[in-house]
C-alpha cells in the first residue's frame, strides 16, 4: 500500500521514505546483488531456495533458528467459541489452526529499538 504513495506530494526527507517502504523479495535480490557483485538471477535463486527451505521446515512442524536474527516456529491456536456481534446469542465455533510465530533475536531487537529509543530521549 505504501508503494502507491506519490512521495513528491509529501514533504518528507528521502531518509523518511526508506523508513516507510516495504522491502520486497525483488528489493532484497537487487541490494544483495549490488553488494556482492553476483548477477540478479543467481541471487534470486539463492533467496528463493532459502525461503523455500524455511517454508518447508515450518510445514513439517519444525523450527527455524537464525542466530542474531530470530526464530520462526509453528504454534497451534486452540479452538474456541466466538460471538457474532450482530447476533450475540449465537455461538460461532472457531476451529484450531496453525500459525507461524516469529521471535526476534537480541541483535535484531537492539537494532530495531535503537532508533526508537533515540527519538524518545529529550
Amino acid at each position: 500500500m505504501t508503494r502507491l504513495l506519490n512521495w513528491s506530494l509529501i514533504n518528507v526527507s528521502p531518509l523518511s521514505k526508506e523508513l516507510f517502504m516495504t522491502l520486497t523479495k525483488r528489493d532484497l535480490v537487487v541490494r544483495i546483488s549490488e553488494e556482492t557483485g553476483l548477477n540478479q538471477s543467481q541471487m534470486f535463486e539463492v533467496v528463493q531456495k532459502t525461503l523455500d527451505h524455511i517454508t518447508g521446515t515450518l510445514a513439517e512442524g519444525g523450527k527455524v533458528e537464525i542466530r542474531n536474527f530470530g526464530v520462526f516456529e509453528v504454534k497451534i491456536r486452540k479452538s474456541r467459541v466466538g460471538r457474532n456481534p450482530n447476533r450475540p446469542e449465537t455461538n460461532v465455533p472457531i476451529p484450531a489452526r496453525a500459525m507461524v510465530k516469529f521471535k526476534a533475536g537480541k541483535e535484531m531487537k537492539a537494532s530495531v529499538l535503537k532508533p526508537m529509543s533515540a527519538k524518545k530521549a529529550p
